[in-house]
């Protein structure tokens, strides 16, 4: 189990690095009447976000004993406001950051955080958003109702089975049909907070989303003046 989590995140980091993802951390400079400014990436923001809440939320489990572990991923989140390469090593700092927060998550736990609470989800929402942009369109209704909030929840969904599948269970005095159901109720959790966050990010802050274009999901309607 250790070494199918540890395959399945190194050859997503290799190809995450293989496309520079850092590229997008990048300054640019503007010239304007005062002279050449230079402009930091917005992506900093969400990115620091991430990297200070998403350990607290991935180390809940071990820091809270509860009878059923409540634990949040927010990778589909971070797939929307970074882009899948950006993500993936930023879900490796995540991880290793979960596992020196708390004493009582090991290395492996950290492996399997890394790879069904970042990686897995994040690579389905990546293809997803893919499938839907080419059956859909650019529109923003779908964007947000259908990229961010339902399909948060069927990404995190299929990651948790998988992760059942393949052997890594909730709780060990939980049945595997009530762990089931209780990786469905944690996949709205999720697709709640990316959508309502997503929704706001959209309307106030759409430069925080790498994979949100205002020229391609707010078009400009056509003009009522005919041209002579």
């Amino acid at each position: 189990m250790f070494e199918l989590e540890t395959a399945i995140s190194l050859i997503a980091l290799a190809v995450a690095l293989w496309l520079r993802p850092w590229r997008m951390l990048a300054s640019t400079t503007r010239r304007t009447a005062q002279g050449p400014q230079r402009k930091i990436s917005p992506l900093i923001t969400p990115l620091l976000a991430g990297l200070v809440l998403l350990p607290w939320f991935w180390a809940l489990p071990t820091l809270v004993h509860m009878p059923l572990p409540l634990q949040l991923s927010g990778a589909c989140l971070l797939v929307l406001t970074l882009g899948w390469p950006l993500a993936i090593p930023s879900f490796w700092l995540i991880g290793l950051a979960a596992a020196l927060l708390s004493p009582a998550m090991r290395w492996e736990a950290a492996m399997s955080a890394i790879t069904w609470l970042g990686v897995v989800p994040a690579t389905l929402a990546l293809l997803l958003g893919a499938a839907i942009r080419r059956l859909t369109g650019t529109r923003m209704f779908v964007y947000v109702l259908g990229r961010a909030f339902l399909g948060t929840v069927a990404c995190m969904f299929i990651s948790g089975a998988l992760a059942q599948v393949t052997g890594h269970a909730i709780a060990a005095q939980i049945d595997e049909g009530l762990s089931m159901v209780a990786r469905w109720l944690m996949a709205w959790s999720d697709g709640l907070l990316t959508g309502m966050l997503t929704a706001i990010f959209v309307a106030f802050k759409p430069e925080w989303l790498a994979t949100w274009s205002d020229l391609l999901y707010l078009p400009k309607p056509p003009s009522d003046n005919p041209s002579r």
